[in-house]
């Protein structure tokens, strides 16, 4: 969902009170920065959406809006029944629908959706976390980042933000993304739709993703492909010093397609033998 119609009218404000502070002090523009982010915060606006197409849009005025609302807040402390926090942002209430385990902790300005589940872990401002969604212990969804239906992000998992600069796409995890343990995405990374990360991978904007599959390897950056399933790897790099083995990703197959998501998860990761 995105209300065009209040980013119509929102979006020029924001763009003026970020290139010129001082118009912070006129209550229109001012004003227009706090509606945005009760905006990100109900899902009625989110920081990136997808066309028909598949094409990903980042709205850099979302962001300028939170960067210009740390401005407005001062330190203020608050509770959580009997736990206390110091922070710029105020607690945020959990809305109908959504499972929130102690500690687990939603900051104001996400969106997480009806039927999500936080376990322990942590979902930043800006963030998205659709329906179905299981942010599993310990797990940390970064400012901005944008998380599909029926993903799981298994414990300890860390998706990075990217809240700086403004127009940087956020991590993307599409539509029924499965993340083993300890995996970290950043950078901007998209892992599209129904893809499987194994325990242990670290996805950057730089890291080669290396597809393994054919007779030939196709080596790709900064984007997953819809429903590979991937694994940490190596290949050797020479160095002054001599060679050694550098980090990359290996794609090893595919997911295959099914209307039932969990049984087609089980079997790829029996087929292919993945840890997560």
């Amino acid at each position: 969902m995105f209300d065009h119609d209040l980013a119509a009218r929102l979006q020029p404000l924001v763009e003026r009170a970020f290139a010129d502070r001082s118009l912070l002090k006129d209550r229109a523009h001012e004003q227009a920065v706090l509606d945005a982010l009760a905006a990100l915060d109900a899902g009625a606006l989110r920081v990136a959406t997808r066309d028909d197409a598949g094409a990903w849009t980042v709205h850099p005025w979302l962001k300028q809006a939170i960067l210009l609302y740390f401005g407005l807040r001062q330190i203020e402390r608050s509770s959580a029944g009997p736990l206390e926090f110091n922070d710029k942002i105020p607690v945020k209430v959990p809305p109908p629908g959504v499972r929130v385990v102690p500690p687990g902790t939603v900051r104001y300005g996400a969106h997480v959706a009806p039927g999500a589940i936080v376990m322990p872990g942590y979902v930043n401002i800006g963030a998205w976390v659709d329906a179905g969604t299981m942010v599993d212990t310990w797990a940390t969804v970064g400012s901005c980042a944008q998380i599909g239906r029926d993903v799981h992000l298994s414990g300890g998992v860390g998706i990075g933000g990217v809240l700086e600069p403004p127009g940087a796409r956020p991590v993307i995890i599409e539509d029924g993304a499965f993340l083993g343990s300890r995996s970290i995405v950043v950078e901007g990374v998209i892992v599209e739709r129904e893809a499987v990360l194994g325990a242990g991978v670290v996805l950057t904007a730089s890291t080669p993703i290396i597809d393994v599959t054919g007779p030939e390897p196709v080596e790709l950056r900064g984007r997953v492909p819809a429903r590979s399933v991937v694994i940490s790897g190596t290949r050797p790099k020479r160095f002054a010093a001599g060679e050694f083995g550098v980090p990359c990703a290996l794609i090893i197959g595919r997911r295959s397609e099914s209307t039932d998501r969990k049984t087609s998860l089980e079997q790829t990761l029996r087929d292919h033998g993945v840890s997560v």
